[in-house]
């Protein structure tokens, strides 16, 4: 039974689609699945019917939200795909997907070619060692241009492109793509599903391009094999089926990156597509062994994709669905998971009951009674596992790395409108936050409000919407605050001390910290410098509680305390009235009295911006952005566009897209993403001062 699922495992690709917002990615996964026999009828964006954006609010707004799993087959090979958001405010879906996955297809407008957000998530599919091809979408669109978006993958990207295909005419012309490998034309007759194409000889004019880019894709797969490269420079003869083989070596060693084109709209282009998942994508077998660590001793461990192998896999996200309650998606790397079994979550160290297992297709569902090495599945009645922990064989733990996810930017108050939606609004808030890792929440304790957090205002927009439909919760919403924080520049000591008598048993607390800052980013650590005994060790937990909670409500202005180090290293206790209150009490006041000398910074959330603008108003935006304390980093010219790079405070960017639309003739349009942290100026911390209710604040 292994045996022939060893065999099956080489026919499995596991895939996803990334790219830039309305790049295509929906459209074209939609084009897989109709020719893949998934669906009979094909999902259109525009009206709102694609099986792969199946959320109302996917619908009514035309972008993908939450990746979708699904899967298909094509020339009795298994395609497991995830279709990720483009949307850089649901970052965390694309970072989890890439994880699990052990292809891509990344998916670039031929007019635009390579924009912020492919770069992005680019940049994600790097880190985790993603093979990749290219599909140069879009062909029929006026100023599409096959090359220039080649030379901006080698330029913006620093990959190595390969190009497999030439197209057949450009923009309302297009009918077409040469296919270099096999030297043929594939045409299509029109553009009703595409299914239908015919294969001809290359087209006459076309024969002497056609030559010198078959000689250049030659050259360049020969260049990554030694033979090759011995066969080519003494002029021999290489066949399609070295080339092919070579090919998938180099794609999966990450050295090239074929790059195919088409319109997936007009269906044109989808299928040599498909054949190359096929022939040039990893399957679990070529990504080979996985690397963890033993939680009990500590040491590094190996797990093959084989099914007779001790079970280890990642749950990479957590869907809430009203159907059958909590699914947690699961990537098996090796093993096999049975319905009904129960599962080791190494990460937390406590067993979990699978109810069920379900493939998935978007939200449509297929029971099934096991799962192998290789695979992506639903598992049903899970209730403690979360994104990025490990499940595993208890008598042969592993823990995989985890997911990081960045900190969330902007935030908003939240509150329900009545006395019975106050309840559901903490469950609601709950399920929420569980599956989407950059969505946090917290209680502010002065205002009694809920703070809900996120990478963007859509994402919390889309989250309030979710409250009310999924949940049916009602809720006042507050406006988007930005998500600031605090630091300390230089390293500082402070002493606490807590001692009360009130008739019979008193309180002693007494403790010295010391505060040092810590390169930006660097989060926060707690060091016990205590020696002989000077504060027993169960108090030692105390005062880091106090340390802990004190740094989340913030001393400056009421925000989190970040990047530093926080050390206790002398104190005192009494035997009988030392306890754990007056501890965390004790080191409240000694971490206030520390930070205060410190040199207490506010840090504010910079973003990277991308104005694209018709070159007239292109003086505009740049002066309204420099108004914006933004900084400029340069302008480039495409076509009659321009676009601005520039990098802006947060604080300055609310409802930008109006501003800018208002000024340009509703013609420019601008890109955000979150960059990193910086110190805000002393005259704004001052302003912000003056005008703050925070009691925290002892001068």
């Amino acid at each position: 039974m292994a045996e022939d699922r060893l065999k099956t495992l080489d026919k499995v690709r596991n895939i996803g689609i990334i790219a830039h917002i309305d790049a295509g990615k929906t459209t074209t996964t939609e084009r897989i699945l109709f020719y893949t026999g998934k669906t009979y009828k094909i999902g259109d964006i525009d009206e709102g019917n694609t099986q792969m954006d199946w959320m109302e609010q996917e619908k009514e707004r035309g972008i993908t939200i939450v990746s979708a799993a699904t899967t298909a087959f094509w020339k009795d090979y298994r395609i497991n795909i995830i279709d990720t958001p483009g949307h850089v405010d649901f970052t965390a879906e694309v970072e989890r997907s890439l994880r699990v996955l052990d292809g891509g297809i990344t998916v670039l407008d031929a007019e635009e070619g390579v924009q912020s957000q492919s770069e992005t998530v680019w940049r994600q599919a790097d880190k985790y060692k993603v093979p990749r091809l290219c599909f140069v979408n879009k062909m029929d669109k006026l100023g599409a241009d096959f090359l220039a978006t080649i030379k901006s993958i080698e330029d913006r990207l620093g990959a190595n492109p390969l190009i497999m295909v030439l197209p057949i005419g450009v923009e309302s012309s297009f009918t077409g793509i040469v296919h270099l490998m096999e030297q043929k034309a594939y045409i299509w007759k029109n553009d009703n599903l595409g299914a239908e194409f015919e294969v001809t000889d290359v087209p006459e004019d076309m024969k002497a391009q056609v030559q010198e880019y078959r000689h250049k894709l030659v050259e360049k797969i020969a260049e990554t094999d030694d033979a090759l490269t011995d066969k080519y420079l003494h002029g021999q003869e290489i066949s399609d089926d070295e080339l092919k083989a070579a090919l998938r070596r180099a794609v999966i060693a990450y050295k090239l990156v074929p790059i195919f084109a088409g319109s997936s709209l007009r269906n044109k282009g989808v299928q040599p597509l498909l054949d190359a998942v096929v022939d040039y994508l990893p399957s679990p077998l070529d990504v080979g062994e996985i690397i963890g660590i033993n939680p009990k001793t500590g040491e590094e461990v190996k797990r093959t994709p084989q099914a007779d192998q001790p079970l280890a896999g990642l749950a990479f996200k957590i869907q809430i669905d009203p159907h059958v309650g909590k699914l947690t998606y699961f990537r098996v790397y090796s093993g096999k998971v049975a319905a009904g079994s129960y599962i080791y979550n190494s990460s937390k160290n406590e067993n979990e009951r699978i109810g069920r297992i379900l493939l998935m297709h978007a939200n449509h569902r297929e029971e099934i009674k096991e799962a192998y090495a290789g695979e992506i599945v639903a598992l049903v009645g899970l209730k403690d596992t979360i994104t990025g922990d490990t499940l595993s064989d208890e008598k042969e733990p592993i823990v995989l790395e985890k997911i990081s996810f960045p900190e969330p930017v902007i935030s908003l108050a939240i509150e329900p409108k009545t006395k019975a939606d106050q309840e559901k609004l903490g469950l609601a808030l709950k399920r929420l936050s569980e599956e989407d890792p950059t969505f946090s929440i917290k209680t502010n304790h002065e205002t009694g409000q809920t703070i809900i957090s996120g990478m963007g205002e859509l994402q919390l927009e889309v989250m309030v919407d979710r409250m009310k439909r999924e949940f049916g919760v009602l809720a006042n919403v507050g406006a988007p605050q930005v998500a600031y924080k605090e630091t300390i520049k230089q390293t500082a000591e402070g002493e606490g001390k807590y001692i009360r008598q009130s008739g019979g048993r008193g309180q002693y607390g007494h403790c010295f910290l010391r505060v040092e800052p810590k390169p930006r980013g660097e989060g926060y650590e707690f060091i016990n410098a205590i020696k002989g005994g000077a504060i027993p060790s169960e108090f030692i937990i105390s005062i880091q509680k106090g340390v802990k909670e004190t740094m989340e409500n913030g001393i400056l202005l009421g925000y989190p305390l970040v990047d530093m180090n926080v050390t206790v290293y002398d104190g005192s206790f009494h035997e009988v009235d030392s306890s754990d209150v007056a501890f965390k009490i004790a080191a409240s006041q000694a971490l206030q009295a520390a930070t205060r000398k410190a040199q207490l910074s506010l840090l504010e959330p910079i973003m990277k911006v991308e104005v694209t603008t018709p070159s007239e108003f292109m003086g505009d935006v740049i002066g309204d952005l420099s108004s914006k304390r933004g900084q400029i980093l340069g302008t480039e010219e495409k076509g009659k566009a321009t676009i601005i790079n520039a990098m802006v405070p947060l604080a300055e960017l609310s409802k930008y897209e109006t501003t800018l639309r208002s000024m340009s003739q509703g013609r420019a349009h601008s890109y955000l993403e979150p960059s990193h942290y910086e110190e805000v100026p002393k005259n704004i911390v001052e302003a912000m001062l003056a005008k703050s209710t925070f009691t925290g604040r002892v001068e």
